[in-house]
């Protein structure tokens, strides 16, 4: 038997094959709606491939932890396969701070204070930067930010903030943007730099580099303990604008060419179809609103780690990337269009499609686990061109908010904070019981996540990153 058939299974289905790539434990508890799911996803036409992470759970239409592929030429695009926050991401941040300069808890405290005087958190906030203009930002990317906004930009040995993220820019058919209302500007622009709730945060973590990627880890610019930043959120109002408005474009083009499933809510069109393409062209607006949304708030929490640290600290970038999208890849020497719902794309070393600094090791790939659970960075293994270097986006739901708050007690997720301990993962939420659907216990085991994706040869760890604090947004 192959070492990686444990981790690895093709589940035929009434309408063809999903791929799943999970531990004998994750397989054996997935919920059966996700093969209902993925049955409907299948009978999508023209389908090349499609694959679950082990992180897979039950969404609206499609799967979280879902890799959908197509041909360009004859392909089709899902709103639905792409999720209704686009580009929602990650994004983490290195720090010249040792973990141990963050031992008292109480500096934790005062320090999550300071990125809140940055980083507005209350329910409606409105970001601290009205200076930038929205139509830079969905046009132009990282580009379309004023040069103050990009801290580096006149240390070009240092330099990070442009050069390494996944894309820093997607280009776009500007007259698309000419269907949204003026409301839909302005909200969007008051959300900029803003985290939104649900599972979205900015964490304090620090770093244990795993030895046999030693090399790796040292040659991005980690050390052991060295303080982290993550930040995990994605195109705020904008790109569930585009969602919304789009939606109706979707459901034309279906009764037109008289497709559908069992699934009303799975929406989808031939790519080449004029409103298919609108939809492209506004997905590719709120990809460049997600990573400019990302940088912006590690603006912020740069601005309040000199506060509390002083004017050495630094915060330079180590990666940005998505795991809400679709777009056009090259797979030996042929044109796909590559959907990723909830999955991450993570490349080997050597693979063309690197980033120039990545290019020699492969890109760190940003895996964050639950609250009060570790974060992993990760790298892609050569093995991961059987899944399109697709690999999981996080821990996996297992239960919904509304059964979290009934099955799980406030002392259980106290418990996994260590709340009243010196080792306290300290939260902004004046209470727990305000959260309590975002407990680990809601939660897969993420260690058995990254377990999977090792096992299965998509990708290796490089560091585990552990919580020290954790900013959240109110709901």
């Amino acid at each position: 038997m192959n070492e990686n058939e444990t981790y690895y299974q093709q589940v035929q289905l009434p309408s063809g094959v999903v791929h799943v790539y999970a531990g004998p434990t994750l397989f054996r508890d997935l919920d059966y709606k996700v093969f209902e799911m993925a049955n409907n996803n299948l009978q999508i036409p023209n389908q090349v491939y499609m694959s679950y992470t082990p992180d897979v759970h039950v969404g609206i239409g499609t799967c979280i932890g879902t890799t959908a592929v197509w041909n360009t030429e004859d392909g089709y695009v899902s709103p639905s396969i792409v999720g209704s926050d686009i580009g929602c991401g990650m994004r983490v941040h290195m720090t010249n701070v040792h973990k141990d300069e963050l031992k008292d808890v109480k500096l934790r405290r005062k320090l999550v204070r300071a990125i809140e005087k940055y980083l507005p958190v209350e329910d409606h906030a409105r970001g601290h930067f009205s200076d930038i203009r929205l139509e830079h930002v969905v046009t132009k990317g990282l580009h379309g930010l004023p040069k103050k906004y990009i801290p580096d930009g006149y240390t070009p040995r240092k330099a990070t903030s442009l050069t390494h993220v996944e894309r820093s820019k997607f280009t776009l058919d500007e007259n698309v943007l000419n269907r949204f209302p003026e409301k839909i500007w302005h909200r969007s622009h008051r959300q900029l730099g803003t985290l939104g709730n649900g599972n979205h945060f900015a964490e304090i973590q620090a770093i244990e580099i795993v030895d046999e990627n030693r090399e790796i880890a040292e040659a991005w610019g980690l050390f052991d303990g060295q303080v982290v930043v993550m930040i995990h959120t994605g195109s705020r109002a904008w790109g569930g604008s585009v969602s919304q408005y789009c939606s109706s474009d979707m459901a034309k083009v279906m009764r037109a060419e008289g497709l559908g499933t069992a699934d009303p809510k799975l929406q989808f069109a031939p790519l080449a179809h004029p409103l298919a393409q609108n939809y492209v062209n506004l997905m590719y607006s709120a990809l460049n609103y997600a990573v400019v949304n990302r940088h912006l708030i590690a603006y912020a929490i740069r601005e309040a780690g000199k506060d509390i640290f002083g004017s050495k600290f630094e915060m330079t970038t180590l990666y940005d990337l998505m795991h809400n999208y679709a777009w056009e890849e090259q797979h030996e020497g042929q044109s796909y269009f590559v959907h990723r719902k909830g999955a991450t794309r993570s490349l080997p070393a050597n693979h063309p499609d690197n980033p120039e600094p990545y290019r020699q090791t492969g890109h760190p790939a940003l895996i964050p686990g639950s609250m009060g659970t570790a974060s992993y960075i990760m790298v892609g293994a050569p093995g991961g061109k059987a899944n399109f270097h697709s690999i999981c986006h996080g821990a996996g739901r297992i239960r919904s908010r509304s059964a979290s708050k009934r099955l799980i007690t406030l002392d259980e997720f106290s418990a996994s904070m260590k709340v009243g301990t010196d080792e306290e993962i300290v939260v902004n939420q004046r209470s727990l019981e305000s959260i309590l659907d975002e407990s680990p216990q809601a939660y897969k085991d993420v260690d058995q996540i990254i377990e999977s994706v090792v096992g299965a040869g998509l990708a290796r760890v490089v560091a585990k990153c552990k919580p020290l604090a954790t900013v959240k947004g109110a709901k």
